[in-house]
């Protein structure tokens, strides 16, 4: 019976340098950026690159899947919060909202990149606990009265996918505001 050991330390900084450098290189020059480009871009030898990820689409399925984990992440830690007293559920849902439309700015082209190679992220552990805790969020804001009964997990990733990503900060801003009110059984503020 052989044991698999843990990868070596290089390895681990390796291939969280490689994962750097194509999110990076994938959002300043779109998913054609080569593979010599990226490796280049970290640091690493080609070989090094294609050692941990033997395709692009395998690359690329890696930051995306990564993406997920710190969305997932941050839901969680928006439940905590919540869940510890430290939070309102409709606060922590908007902010979640607001951080991961701000995330998608930046990481736009990798997601268009995965869809274009058609990488899938391959952890759907990382996509069931953000929608666990974004359920958990909206539970917390219906009993306190501050979210409709009717929003659900759906709802949130619909609001995702309409974002203006595209937009310059004050548009992404008073999107945000526009949506909030879809969400909350709180009357409108009018700006004056």
């Amino acid at each position: 019976m052989t044991q698999s050991r843990a990868p070596r330390a290089d390895a681990v900084r390796n291939r969280k340098k490689i994962l750097t450098a194509a999110g990076g290189q994938i959002t300043a020059h779109g998913p054609d950026v080569g593979m010599d480009e990226i490796a280049a871009a970290a640091g690493v030898a080609v070989g090094t690159l294609y050692r941990h990820f033997p395709t692009k689409t395998d690359l690329v399925a890696a930051v995306v899947a990564e993406y997920v984990a710190r969305v997932a992440d941050d839901a969680e830690a928006a439940l905590a919060r919540v869940t510890d007293g430290a939070g309102r559920a409709l606060d922590e849902l908007i902010g979640f909202l607001g951080r991961v439309v701000e995330q998608s700015v930046t990481d736009r082209a990798v997601k268009a990149a995965a869809q274009t190679l058609g990488a899938e992220p391959g952890n759907r552990a990382d996509e069931d606990r953000a929608g666990w805790a974004v359920a958990g969020l909206i539970r917390a804001g219906q009993a306190d009265g501050d979210i409709h009964a009717d929003v659900t997990v759906n709802d949130i990733y619909l609001l995702f996918s309409t974002a203006p990503t595209d937009q310059p900060p004050a548009a992404r801003v008073r999107w945000l505001a526009l949506v909030t009110p879809g969400l909350t059984t709180q009357a409108r503020q009018a700006k004056s």
